[in-house]
């Protein structure tokens, strides 16, 4: 089993521990992931190109930055797996996609 399948269960339990299913549908997983994605993105605003490069980042920047991934990722791989979607699979096909595109 892949780490994201384990990811992918300990997601659902957490979830389903909080009888959140009736709230996880796509629509709702999927402005999650753009909100959270929004956060990320808000934690970069301000810096410039140099200023956000892993040696520059401050630890506690860094610190908020990995905790907004890890909301992007657990609301995409919840999403993945409302609507049944293999991760890993999905993933290498798009890579093979680009990777003759580019």
């Amino acid at each position: 089993m892949s780490e994201i399948e384990v990811l992918k269960k300990e997601i659902r339990a957490f979830a389903d521990a909080r009888n959140w299913e009736q709230f996880h549908t796509p629509k709702n997983l999927s402005m999650a992931v753009a909100g959270e994605a929004g956060e990320l993105v808000a934690e970069f605003q301000w810096l410039t190109a140099e200023q956000s490069k892993l040696d520059a980042l401050s630890p506690a920047k860094l610190s908020d930055i990995e905790l907004e991934i890890a909301d992007v990722a657990i609301y995409l791989i919840r999403l993945a797996d409302v609507l049944n979607v293999d991760l890993d699979s999905v993933v290498r096909k798009k890579l093979a996609i680009n990777e003759s595109r580019f």
